[in-house]
């Protein structure tokens, strides 16, 4: 009863259906689509009724589809599985660091890997940064893809009030490789390193990963699962990382260089360069 798409319809509908599943034990998948920001569109009361939310992300341009977990009452959330479209059908890719990662032939100023976690999973993710400068006079642009905006805003601040660095008379373009979108807070770091090698054109260690939060302070917070984004780097053939001085590295199988402030992260990146 009632109008097409209603919200009592989609409500009586899906009550219908769980209970159909329920007492016949099968297990039972809605399908909907995404509004153009990315939400789930319809009523929200339909995440309320069933027991997981899953969404299929991934640019029409690229050939990799990553299903992330949003809701899950058995289970941990955020969790991801990656895909590739092939002539067959969506195909399973066992290891999304490599993927996230290929193509790196060489260091590139503004280059910079990030262990994510992407609900117990590490996955290394590259992160790319530009910086034009621009003619007096003329007003920069700042552009993120796969990241938050407003934290690079804040970032950017935080390097000009405590680095003494000018970002002001410059555009800055951040990246995220591979259409991934990162929502971990652990990004600060890299994203930091990113930008002020590109700032100052000199490139980062090739098999250096950088993780950890940046306060308004400048100080490098620790970030949950240190010991496990260690252990994906080294599997993968990283053998030094920066991070927070809070321990998470022993035993780690990489060189670690803990980087209490933001300062201190500006000295060696200009040291080693």
């Amino acid at each position: 009863e009632g109008a097409p798409g209603t919200v009592s319809q989609v409500r009586g509908c899906a009550f219908e259906l769980i209970r159909y599943a329920k007492e016949n034990g099968v297990a039972l998948v809605l399908v909907g689509h995404v509004t153009k920001d990315g939400s789930i569109a319809g009523p929200r009361v339909l995440e309320h009724m069933v027991d997981v939310v899953m969404s299929f992300e991934g640019e029409r341009s690229h050939q990799y589809r990553i299903l992330r977990s949003l809701k899950n009452r058995f289970g941990p959330v955020d969790e991801i599985g990656v895909f590739a479209m092939e002539g067959q059908g969506l195909t399973e890719v066992a290891n999304p660091s490599s993927l996230f990662l290929s193509g790196r032939e060489q260091p590139v100023a503004g280059n910079a890997v990030f262990p994510a976690i992407e609900g117990t999973r590490p996955v290394l993710v590259e992160i790319q940064a530009l910086i034009v400068r621009l003619a007096s006079g003329a007003t920069p642009r700042r552009a993120v893809v796969g990241w938050d905006s407003g934290r690079m805003a804040m970032l950017l601040a935080v390097l000009e009030a405590r680095c003494g660095l000018n970002f002001s008379s410059a555009e800055v373009y951040l990246n995220v490789a591979g259409g991934y979108r990162l929502t971990d807070p652990a990004a600060d770091l890299a994203v930091a390193a990113a930008l002020v090698s590109a700032l100052a054109d000199k490139p980062l260690a090739a098999h250096g990963v950088w993780f950890g939060e940046v306060s308004l302070a400048g100080e490098i917070r620790p970030v949950a699962h240190g010991g496990l984004r260690l252990k994906e780097a080294a599997k993968l053939g990283f053998g030094t990382a920066c991070g927070p001085a809070d321990g998470t590295a022993a035993a780690s199988g990489t060189r670690y260089n803990a980087v209490p402030l933001l300062p201190n992260l500006v000295d060696r990146i200009m040291a080693e360069a």
